[in-house]
């Protein structure tokens, strides 16, 4: 795997610093501290990589005994991902003879971006398509492929290193994430992405890199540095103050429509504040009318083996016996075991009602006021 770097604007960071220009700048006086699921998500890319050149017939060396987050359920979902990429390259094949296929390749989109380089997990090159494949082990946030900047940013680096070469006219971009059961594809010609680098990645980038431009808040605003102390973010969740915290009946449609469209966004910035404010407690600082407490704890046994023999030998069963939760049983099976033996013993019931944008996917949910008005409809 080729070693890593960190660009200013890099690609993966693309969805925020597109939104909020100045916020590139801004991160960059904090230190990266990094986080498990950003180490657990290198070290599944590390699997995917072995599992991928291993699968096309290449020399790897398998990753797996140096893996710290390594798990069943990396394992099966990065065979997972090469036998998808597989499929890929055999669909290819069907209209060309010999397709191109690239596996953690560098590009450089510093056409557009300053500095702008990235690495992208899979390329494809075949039949007039460049097709870029990227694996999310992510089980949070759901990632789509459309319109995604980060993907763009690698297909526009693709394209420098090969447009020349290959006569490339369709830009096909996936997104592999088994985790939440989601293969994400988007499509667009060469050109709209070329009209989009001219027209919104440069000019955007051209202004993050200068540190101008405006802040912006959102839902991108999770993954930002400076999300903990951020002006522009507080300034516009304490927007939402003005309703003086009236109970929902004393507000208006719209009122409630306009709350419900950054309640969200609220809710994730107190609980960015509380877990700030924490941390420097943690860390010697004082706030004036508050103090750092010990908090609740549950007891717990120093040898559970210990523990067991001396209830046992005492004529009783220590033991609660119980069948594995249906995620747990997932983690030690594998998936596609777990799918083989236990698919049949398997349902899922309807989830919890739920408001969310009508951007949303999901089909819109029956309640009994339509249920009602399609009996009538049959009357």
């Amino acid at each position: 795997m080729p070693a890593k770097g960190h660009a200013l604007l890099s690609a993966s960071s693309s969805e925020r610093w597109l939104r909020c220009p100045p916020s590139a700048r801004l991160c960059e006086s904090y230190d990266d501290k990094g986080s498990n699921y950003a180490a657990e998500g290198t070290d599944a890319h590390e699997l995917c990589e072995y599992k991928l050149r291993r699968a096309l017939g290449m020399e790897a060396k398998d990753p797996t005994e140096n893996l710290t987050w390594f798990n069943e359920e990396m394992a099966d979902c990065a065979s997972g991902y090469a036998t998808y990429i597989l499929e890929q390259v055999e669909a290819a094949k069907q209209n060309c003879a010999d397709p191109v296929v690239l596996i953690e390749q560098r590009v450089d989109f510093s056409r557009w971006v300053e500095s702008g380089f990235g690495t992208a997990d899979c390329i494809i090159i075949a039949d007039g398509t460049l097709q870029i494949c990227d694996y999310k082990h992510g089980l949070g946030v759901l990632v789509s492929a459309e319109k995604n900047p980060q993907m763009q940013c690698y297909a526009l680096g693709a394209l420098e290193l090969f447009d020349g070469i290959y006569d490339i006219d369709t830009v096909r971009m996936t997104i592999y994430q088994p985790r939440r059961d989601n293969v994400s594809t988007y499509e667009l010609s060469k050109d709209e992405l070329y009209l989009w680098a001219d027209e919104v990645l440069k000019p955007t980038a051209d202004l993050a890199f200068a540190g101008d431009g405006n802040f912006f808040c959102g839902e991108w605003c999770g993954f930002c540095k400076a999300k903990y102390d951020c002006r522009a973010r507080a300034d516009a969740n304490l927007e939402l103050a003005r309703y003086d915290f009236k109970l929902p009946p004393l507000l208006t449609d719209e009122e409630v429509e306009e709350i419900l469209t950054r309640v969200d966004d609220l809710v994730a910035w107190a609980t960015d504040i509380k877990e700030y404010a924490l941390q420097q407690a943690i860390s010697g600082k004082e706030w004036n009318g508050w103090k750092l407490v010990e908090g609740r704890s549950n007891r717990k046994y120093t040898n559970e083996t210990a523990v067991a023999n001396t209830v046992s030998s005492a004529g009783y069963d220590p033991y609660d016996h119980k069948v594995l939760g249906v995620t747990a049983m997932q983690k030690l099976l594998g998936k596609s075991r777990f799918d083989e033996l236990l698919a049949a013993y398997i349902e899922k019931p309807q989830g919890k009602p739920t408001l969310v944008p009508e951007s949303d996917k999901r089909p819109v949910m029956n309640t009994a006021k339509n249920d009602f008005m399609e009996e009538n409809d049959y009357e």
